[in-house]
């Protein structure tokens, strides 16, 4: 069951962190290419979780994860200064691979119809050899 206030305070919470990451954080170390997916307040609202996903190098997707949990304070005092809530939540971050994932399984599909076409034209082929014989 969705909860609308929960679902209201998500949305917020991602403006926040969003505009918060792209504008006031200079961490050298968060990489330019980092957008976040998805934002999850728990129901008393004591945790926030937010998945990011960074398009880059597996180095650069682990320090942008770092850099950002550092900051996650400075993150929690601007939701709090910026949303008005009794409670302010905690901020964890996760690395959200689903597009990682939907490229490697796009890569596969594509070779797959790339084996195909391939094998058919093979067997047309040697179906026009035999009907020319």
């Amino acid at each position: 069951m969705a909860y609308p206030r929960a679902s209201r305070i998500n949305e917020e919470v991602k403006k926040v962190i969003s505009s918060t990451i792209r504008t006031d954080l200079k961490d050298p170390r968060i990489a330019s290419m980092t957008s976040i997916v998805d934002v999850d307040v728990t129901r008393d609202l004591s945790f926030v979780t937010v998945y990011i996903s960074v398009l880059g190098s597996d180095k650069e997707q682990r320090e942008t994860l770092e850099a950002l949990k550092k900051a996650s304070g400075y993150l929690r005092r601007e939701i709090g200064r910026k949303i008005k809530l009794r409670i302010v939540p905690e901020v964890i971050f996760k690395m959200d691979t689903s597009i990682q994932k939907s490229f490697e399984i796009f890569e596969k599909l594509s070779k797959y119809r790339e084996a195909n076409e391939i094998n058919s034209s093979e067997e047309n082929e040697e179906n026009t050899d035999k009907s020319n014989e």
